[in-house]
């Protein structure tokens, strides 16, 4: 039941965001839709902010920016990390040193400090927190691929595959993938909620989008310091964030119970 909740929240969250640009939605950039500071109405559903913009549509489109960032982040640090993490894991010896090595060295600084540093030096916008999201992400993702490919490449499958003869590309495509695969998906979705918090985070900080542009992070930090006068504005993203996040932490753990996934692998 908890699974199919959080899959259903995610869902809808998922598609309001993919439908925005269709739905009849006001502008989440103009000032004066309606007056501010309003509560929850038929006209405006989530009331309004101290500027009157609509806070149902500024949640929506804000919803586009964090769902990209926590998605596409987590895409590009399975594409590197993945990789990285089965050549060590398969490959053992130096390639291993070299990926272990590399991998405890970035896990040793802070996440965030670390996020910080990147988006400094490649400058403010969503793209670029996209992408250092997506780069702060490999190093966990490439030690629990590793981990998982280690107890992999010691079964009895991929033995005997070797005793056949079989070449490493055949055993690695055949073998080692579809067994990891299902570790690094029911894992995806935690990751993917943290990265959606690591975009609010640098986008309260004001490193992502600029206004009048929303997210959730820039929404809240926008509604920190009114309150009292509009605490709409601060409370509908903090809650769909927290809900997205939920629900994304409760469908990886259902999905990795599914899936019979064992949590010794890293």
């Amino acid at each position: 039941m908890v699974f199919w909740l959080s899959a259903a929240w995610v869902t809808l969250v998922v598609a309001l965001a993919a439908a925005a640009g269709l739905l009849p939605l006001a502008d989440p950039a103009a000032v004066g839709a309606g007056d501010p500071g309003l509560g929850p109405s038929a006209a405006h559903l989530l009331g309004t902010d101290e500027l009157g913009r609509d806070l149902f549509s500024r949640v929506v489109h804000g919803a586009r920016i964090s769902l990209v960032a926590g998605f596409v982040s987590i895409t590009l640090g399975l594409i590197v990390g993945g990789t990285l993490g089965l050549i060590a894991g398969f490959r053992r010896g130096a390639a291993d040193t070299v990926v272990t090595t590399l991998a405890n060295s970035l896990l040793a600084f802070p996440a965030l400090v670390l996020a910080l540093a990147v988006v400094t030096f490649l400058g403010q916008s969503p793209q670029n927190v996209t992408l250092t999201i997506g780069l702060v992400s490999v190093a966990p993702i490439a030690m629990v691929v590793r981990g998982a490919t280690i107890g992999c490449a010691g079964r009895e499958y991929v033995v005997a595959a070797r005793m056949l003869g079989a070449k490493n590309r055949r055993i690695i495509l055949r073998e080692i993938i579809p067994n990891v695969a299902p570790v690094a998906l029911s894992l995806s979705l935690v990751w993917v909620a943290t990265a959606i918090v690591a975009e609010g985070s640098l986008a309260y900080l004001g490193l992502s989008v600029q206004p009048p542009t929303p997210s959730w992070g820039a929404m809240i930090a926008e509604g920190r310091n009114t309150l009292a006068e509009s605490p709409g504005t601060a409370l509908w993203p903090s809650l769909f964030m927290f809900l997205t996040v939920l629900g994304l932490n409760f469908a990886g753990d259902r999905l990795r119970d599914r899936l019979d996934v064992k949590g010794d692998v890293s």
